[in-house]
């Protein structure tokens, strides 16, 4: 068996357990945001101006979970949906679909070191673009073959993305001629 297909035979097998589907991505989104509440408190992000609606801070440790989880469930629906399905054409949109998939939860696990860690606001920006533009193809894609039961579950990860993407512009266009330390 190639590299590929293994690699592919493992990215089908996560999500094919409702609970590794979910895990997963809780996992992940936990690992990558590890540091945010110490960043949250420097004299760095106390600096930035921030984008008008910001949300109190309190938010994002619940919301976040929330969107995690429905998003790992809709990869677990997916991957029923493919096993059930006997037409190639289904089968290799849903391929496509879980490919997004994990190319949104990269993107997804990188935001969080870019913009907190780094301090790097426009490739945070760049990231999210790409992230919500992902994150929107791969709902369009798994809707037909899943009968809509991932779109319910992916459209508030994509409304809250777009929000975060105007957030981080914001931040992105407000701070953009000054300088920052960004070692504080």
């Amino acid at each position: 068996m190639s590299l590929f297909a293994n690699l592919s035979n493992i990215l089908f097998t996560i999500p094919r357990n409702p609970v590794t589907a979910v895990g997963l991505p809780l996992t992940l989104g936990l690992l990558s945001g590890r540091s945010t509440k110490d960043v949250t408190q420097t004299q760095w992000y106390h600096c930035l101006y921030t984008s008008p609606g910001r949300p109190p801070a309190r938010v994002f440790p619940v919301v976040w979970p929330l969107l995690y989880v429905a998003m790992g469930y809709a990869s677990h629906l997916a991957v029923k949906a493919y096993d059930s399905s006997a037409s190639d054409a289904v089968r290799n949109e849903i391929s496509l679909g879980l490919g997004l998939y994990y190319t949104q939860l990269a993107c997804n696990c990188l935001w969080t070191p870019l913009f907190f860690d780094y301090k790097q606001i426009g490739w945070a920006l760049v990231d999210s673009i790409l992230l919500v533009g992902t994150s929107f193809y791969m709902t369009k894609t798994l809707d037909a073959p899943t009968a809509s039961k991932t779109t319910y579950l992916l459209l508030p990860y994509c409304a809250w993305l777009s929000f975060a993407t105007y957030l981080n512009g914001g931040i992105w266009w407000l701070n953009r001629n000054r300088t920052l330390n960004k070692n504080m």
